[in-house]
């Protein structure tokens, strides 16, 4: 297998290397955000051979399902299974996508008020067990959770976790930079120009307080990891705030600018910096804006 850019092998019992875009099919169902996008069903073609043994994320997936014993909710662990059953509403085939690689267009209806529309049984309303418009879910009560929305101070704050405040004072959070597509495109030159380092912003009197000012060379630190970043200075942001950003690993070789290492003293890894075995209970996910943190300036 061929060592994969960003990933410290090392840290991994298992690594599952997925192919790029072109190296395998992808289905796009609705192209949008126009009426004429909408209508459009493409079965994008393999352009190259994966390189060593990478696979297409759906491949693993139904692979992962069938060696687990849960074959039957995945299709039977069948690619070509799993994309029948998305296109059968269109009424669109398989097979004809892959002799049309641009693509079918899809006549369609448009239907106002399809709630109100009748079926056998009453009108169709919405998907809910009511068939109505549902604040109070009886399906999060029926798990235990609160059924009309309410406030949940994070795990980890200054008002939950004071003890943990005390030493990391600040609530760390995080914003997309707009320039790359998550954590891809930092090696392309065009785009690097425009946002060469990893940022964490500050307010300018918190910044003041640490001894920081704009672009000093910083670290992150949570009672997980540490992550390297410039400083940037917002009035915006609250006194108690940390911004920093994610998906920093790629080199960009035309400018001469470094990739990071995913652990280690030189890493700009946020993900490094995030409790991962704290999780919202409903959905699952991890504490990406709510964590705690300190800013301190580097030393070199």
């Amino acid at each position: 297998m061929p060592r994969i850019p960003g990933v410290n092998h090392q840290d991994a019992d298992v690594v599952l290397p997925v192919a790029s875009a072109w190296e395998r099919e992808g289905l796009r169902v609705n192209f949008g955000p126009t009426p004429e996008g909408e209508a459009l069903i493409q079965l994008r073609t393999q352009v190259v051979a994966p390189r060593g043994e990478s696979r297409s994320d759906t491949w693993i997936v139904c692979e992962l399902a069938k060696r687990l014993g849960l074959g039957e909710q995945f299709f039977g662990g069948d690619e070509d299974a799993g994309h029948r059953v998305m296109l059968a509403p269109s009424g669109v085939t398989l097979e004809e996508l892959r002799t049309r690689p641009e693509g079918v267009r899809v006549p369609l209806e448009t239907r106002y008020r399809k709630y109100a529309e009748r079926a056998p049984d009453g009108r169709i309303g919405f998907s809910t067990p009511s068939r109505r418009v549902e604040i109070y879910a009886q399906r999060f009560l029926d798990h235990g959770q609160a059924p009309l929305p309410e406030y949940v101070e994070p795990a980890t704050s200054p008002v939950s976790r004071p003890d943990v405040a005390a030493r990391y004072p600040l609530v760390l959070t995080s914003a997309k930079v707009v320039q790359f597509c998550h954590s891809q495109h930092r090696s392309l030159p065009h785009l690097r120009r425009h946002s060469p380092d990893p940022v964490v912003e500050l307010h300018p009197a918190t910044a003041e307080s640490r001894g920081i000012v704009a672009d000093d060379w910083v670290l992150v630190e949570t009672p997980r990891a540490t992550m390297r970043a410039r400083a940037r200075l917002n009035n915006s942001l609250a006194h108690d705030v940390a911004c920093a950003q994610f998906g920093w690993w790629q080199g960009c070789e035309p400018l001469g600018l470094p990739g990071y290492d995913v652990t280690g003293p030189e890493s700009a890894n946020y993900n490094s910096l995030i409790d991962t075995n704290v999780s919202d209970p409903i959905s699952g996910t991890i504490p990406l804006r709510s964590s705690l943190c300190e800013v301190r300036k580097a030393t070199s």
